[in-house]
């Protein structure tokens, strides 16, 4: 199967108390992973001249941070979608929030700001036997993070799980 190019910004900041925040979107329903939680981004267009640029677009389209408040701090390793077909290169970002996020409704239904401490917690990690999106596939177990009624789960999941620890550690300046 030919993957389609993709590519996410995994925006983080620390917040007035020093805690520090990952940004998700929940995407809009009717749209390709509508109603999930996931990073800011999309499918790569003819014009976008790499990944990066792609990631840089698609976050502010959709939640409005403009390109001179992030710092990409590293290209992480790629993920595939497993219903839909997407290569996503995905890029960890220092950013400056705005004070207010002005997110694409037609895209993009809520921006949520996750406190990496709430995923240090135990009760936020899960693991389910659930059935998958497509129908036909078999039931396997599947990790999740726990946000608030929410699930994390999927590909989106799969980048952020490794960085977690990286993070708490302070492998990054942030």
């Amino acid at each position: 199967m030919r993957r389609r190019q993709a590519a996410v910004l995994v925006p983080v900041y620390r917040d007035a108390d020093g805690e520090l925040k990952i940004v998700l979107i929940r995407r809009r329903e009717g749209l390709s992973h509508g109603g999930q939680l996931a990073f800011p981004g999309g499918k790569r267009e003819p014009h976008d001249r790499s990944a990066c640029e792609t990631a840089l677009r698609e976050a502010q389209e959709e939640i409005g941070l403009a390109p001179h408040a992030v710092q990409i701090l590293q290209r992480l390793p790629q993920e595939i979608t497993l219903s839909t077909g997407f290569r996503i290169t995905p890029f960890l970002a220092r950013v400056q929030p705005p004070g207010h996020w002005r997110y694409a409704k037609q895209e993009v239904s809520e921006v949520l700001q996750v406190g990496l401490g709430w995923l240090l917690h135990a009760e936020a990690q899960d693991e389910r036997t659930e059935q998958l999106a497509g129908g036909g596939q078999a039931t396997r177990p599947m990790a999740f993070y726990r946000i608030g009624r929410e699930r994390l789960w999927g590909a989106s999941y799969r980048i952020l799980q490794p960085l977690v620890g990286r993070l708490a550690a302070g492998e990054w300046r942030l």
